[in-house]
């Protein structure tokens, strides 16, 4: 068990060690406790070393004395005799100096005393409290081994411990007693000398104790309940990873993570000796368990990670392109100046090469130095100060087709360097340090939207930051089908009959009343396509709402059902001249999003007021089809033809009196809108006659756990904001998907299951003939076995339809809870774009809709 600075600097930390030692002990372990110095305490030796005047070194050890003198009292404890020599040790080290030791030497005796200060007050706390301990010196157990081209430094300051078992070690302890103490950071050389194992030494000490004892395992206590996706400072939205292998958690340590030191895992892989990372001060929380790989989970990223300080150098050379020793003769320049290269990026012209701090001592005489021995073989350049962003997981080329998005944010950066490890661990941007802390929050929401970091499998990730340390974090609702009493109804639906899609009237209810309340909308009109049900059509009526209709068909159905008086939207894209014919026929208002119709069929619109839809230039969404902007998406006028199309309006009579613009679906960004009103309004201000401004819908539905809503609060005061600028226009609306989805379940019966493997296949009598939205664009469903709700999810399946087609896959590794056939599994947020997607493939059954209006 190691304690670190924080863990043992008061007394209610020293009581925390106390219990969980006892327990452990209980439990039938011996217990070798592994501590830290008191917090501080580190650096005010590495200050005393740094004195020289000698007076200020004696002040600065009596500072240090002072210290543990006041945690002693306390714990009301009176001195005891071990601590009392330990602290005169250090006043004689601070009073002589480093003359008779070497400067190196003297700085690994002085600084090795803040474990062994808060060790020998350990023990005599725990032994007074009623815990006998034994007080073990580490320097009598680890021994530091000779690593070839190691100077006198890193063999004192930052040294290895050999890690092969050690039984007689093993029996050595077992005759003192249960429950030791030790120190972290020190070890011994072959000469005898007191050595240092260098930044996070402490962990690192822990895991050789570990490996040398061959222990059951290794616990570090902390002030974090483990390792998260994402620095939690950064990100309060990260979240816990329950599980990691000894190679990922080595990845997040060495990119930036701060709770471990990458050094410690090394000893325990090779001895297959368990790791866990708790909080000193919430034992009950579950921590991060890291051991030998786990293979029955699916590939995912596993955090996102910053290291800032990054040098980069960039060597060019036409020469270079296979010349025999190039590189050589470059790393050669590295080695002499004693500098250690990270990341590497190579052409035939040109390699560029990272130098993390962390590493190096980067000073500017350092770097000139360098670049000048450089600058005799290639072309030199410095870039600094870069950031090295890292995504982390096995995995990683498996995952590239789902990170679209996230790669895409990196567009508009200045990337330096990319790198992809051999490994398939991680995968690296080099980019200017001054984005990284507005970008990480960034990257971690994409990453989980996309579905990248797998936040469902809640075998890997557990509990955000914020829910288990914040304050006023929001609770995430309960989808209506998770209660008790509805959940009972849709087993008795699904009892009769499936598949079946049904639809629960009160959530699209409350969903339209959230839009209803942004005071600066004029109009909302719901976007037809999405659910096309009359009841749905009727209760949208009621509360107030338009529509927008793609199809003559869909006027039909809204015709149908809905008052004359219910304002309408025609907005059919590549139409044809009947299309338009037949809206013009009804009082939808028309809208055009191309030349073609104003240009050959002019007198088709004479007299008429249109809106029309125009390309910004740009699409946003979860996947490529459900961007509709930009030059690659067939919607909207593009802007170079905007006069050529208010040219042949204006020789047909045709007043342009609306603009419109739809980016895409899926954006969870409040600003996004405001962006746009505001680049129609502009377009607006040039055209004169437009009296409203469509911005569209594509309001998202967060569907991953973990993963952030559209603030319609925010998105209120955004749009309040730019109407503000322009109060003359009215501003419309159009979504679809945000009203609906949370309101539609699919329900269907496990049919068989099926091995292939280390593959689990569960079959259901319903695939994307029902449900096209994951087979057409990766879109992402919750999936529940609504029998077998209240029971633990163990297994990872792959969700499956009985469609001839090896696309129809309604879930990829979805872990559930061990089904049996005739189960009812139901698929979320599948009230939009579900049963109107649907097609008779396969001349499978029609999936038939029920409504619940309570």
């Amino acid at each position: 068990m190691k304690f670190g600075g924080t863990s043992v600097a008061t007394l209610p930390r020293w009581q925390n060690i106390m219990e969980l030692a006892a327990s452990r002990r209980a439990e039938g372990a011996r217990v070798v406790i592994v501590v830290s110095a008191l917090s501080g305490i580190t650096d005010a030796l590495k200050q005393l070393c740094a004195q020289g005047d000698k007076g200020k070194r004696i002040e600065s050890a009596r500072a240090i004395e002072q210290r543990h003198y006041e945690l002693l009292d306390h714990m009301g404890l009176a001195v005891p005799a071990t601590l009392e020599a330990r602290l005169k040790d250090l006043l004689a080290l601070a009073e002589t100096g480093s003359a008779k030791l070497g400067e190196l030497a003297w700085q690994a005796q002085v600084q090795a005393h803040g474990e062994l200060l808060s060790s020998t007050l350990g023990a005599a706390f725990l032994t007074h409290s009623g815990l006998p301990t034994q007080w073990v010196d580490a320097r009598d157990c680890l021994s530091a081994i000779a690593l070839p081209n190691q100077n006198e430094r890193t063999k004192l300051l930052s040294a290895m411990v050999e890690t092969k078992p050690d039984p007689a070690l093993s029996d050595r302890l077992a005759a003192l007693g249960d429950v030791f103490i030790t120190q972290g950071f020190i070890a011994r050389e072959s000469e005898g000398r007191t050595v240092l194992l260098g930044r996070g030494g402490s962990d690192t000490s822990a895991s050789y104790f570990g490996a040398l004892l061959r222990a059951l395992r290794v616990e570090i206590w902390t002030d974090v309940a483990g390792m998260f996706t994402a620095n939690p400072r950064q990100v309060s939205g990260a979240r816990l990873l329950q599980k990691l292998d000894y190679e990922e958690a080595q990845e997040i340590a060495s990119t930036g993570a701060k709770v471990l030191h990458p050094r410690c895992l090394s000893p325990l892989r090779e001895s297959r000796v368990p790791l866990l990372v708790k909080d000193t001060n919430r034992p009950e929380l579950e921590g991060t368990v890291i051991g030998p790989q786990v293979r029955e989970h699916a590939p995912s990223v596993k955090a996102v990670s910053a290291r800032k300080g990054i040098t980069l150098i960039s060597m060019e050379s036409v020469g270079m392109w296979q010349q025999v020793g190039f590189l050589a003769d470059v790393f050669a320049q590295f080695k002499q100046h004693g500098l250690s290269v990270d990341l590497i990026g190579s052409a035939e012209t040109n390699v560029t090469v990272s130098l993390d701090p962390t590493e190096n001592l980067l000073d500017s005489d350092a770097i000139a130095a360098l670049a000048g021995d450089l600058a005799k073989v290639c072309r030199v350049k410095v870039i600094a100060p870069c950031a090295a962003i890292t995504l982390v997981g096995r995995g990683m080329r498996s995952m590239l087709h789902t990170l679209s998005s996230v790669l895409a944010e990196f567009d508009q950066l200045r990337v330096h360097l990319i790198s992809q490890s051999s490994n398939n661990l991680n995968l690296t941007f080099v980019v200017d340090e001054d984005v990284v802390d507005t970008l990480i929050p960034h990257l971690h929401e994409l990453l989980i939207s996309a579905g990248a970091l797998r936040t469902d499998d809640s075998a890997l990730f557990g509990p955000s930051w914020q829910s288990l340390y914040g304050s006023g974090d929001v609770v995430p609702s309960t989808a209506w089908w998770r209660d008790g009493a509805q959940r009972q109804r849709l087993l008795d639906i699904a009892a009769e009959a499936t598949p079946r899609y049904v639809y629960h009237l009160p959530t699209v209810r409350a969903q339209a009343r959230a839009l209803k309340s942004l005071g600066a909308v004029d109009r909302v009109h719901y976007a037809v396509k999405a659910n096309t049900h009359p009841a749905i059509l009727r209760a949208l009526v009621d509360e107030g709402f338009a529509f927008e209709c793609v199809s003559p068909g869909e006027l039909d159905a809204v015709t149908a059902v809905v008052p004359d008086s219910v304002p309408l939207l025609f907005t059919p894209n590549f139409a044809s001249r009947g299309d338009f014919e037949r809206g013009l026929a009804t009082r939808a208002t028309i809208t055009l999003d191309a030349l073609h119709p104003i240009e050959h069929w002019g007198e088709l619109f004479r007299g008429r007021e249109i809106s029309l839809r125009v390309d910004l230039g740009r699409g946003l969404g979860h996947h490529e089809k459900v961007r509709t902007g930009g030059s690659g998406s067939k919607f909207g006028l593009p802007i170079e033809q905007l006069d050529s199309f208010l040219r042949h309006a204006d020789a047909h009579g045709v007043i342009v009196r609306g603009l419109h613009a739809h980016l895409g679906s899926g954006v969870l960004d409040a600003n996004h809108w405001g962006e746009v009103y505001g680049q129609l309004a502009s377009l607006a201000e040039r055209i004169g006659s437009i009296a409203f401004l469509n911005i569209g819908g594509g309001l998202g539905v967060p569907s991953h756990p973990g993963e952030s809503s559209l603030d319609i609060g925010e998105l209120d005061a955004v749009l309040r904001q730019v109407k503000a600028a322009y109060p003359h226009y009215q501003l419309w609306m159009e979504p679809g998907r945000y009203l609906v989805a949370d309101a539609g379940v699919l329900l269907t019966h496990v049919t068989q299951t099926k091995g292939k493997g280390s593959w689990r296949y569960l079959g259901v009598d319903t695939g994307m003939n029902s449900l096209i939205r994951p087979a057409l664009y990766d879109a992402w469903h919750e999936i529940a076995n609504l029998t077998r709700l209240d029971e633990p999810a163990t297994a990872l399946f792959q969700v499956v339809g009985p469609i001839c087609e090896s696309g129809d896959v309604l879930g990829s590794d979805r872990r559930l809870p061990e089904p049996q056939e005739g189960d009812v599994i139901l698929v979320a947020q599948a009230g939009a774009y579900g049963k109107v997607m649907s097609s008779p493939y396969n001349l499978r059954g029609d999936t038939e809709e029920i409504v619940l209006d309570d």
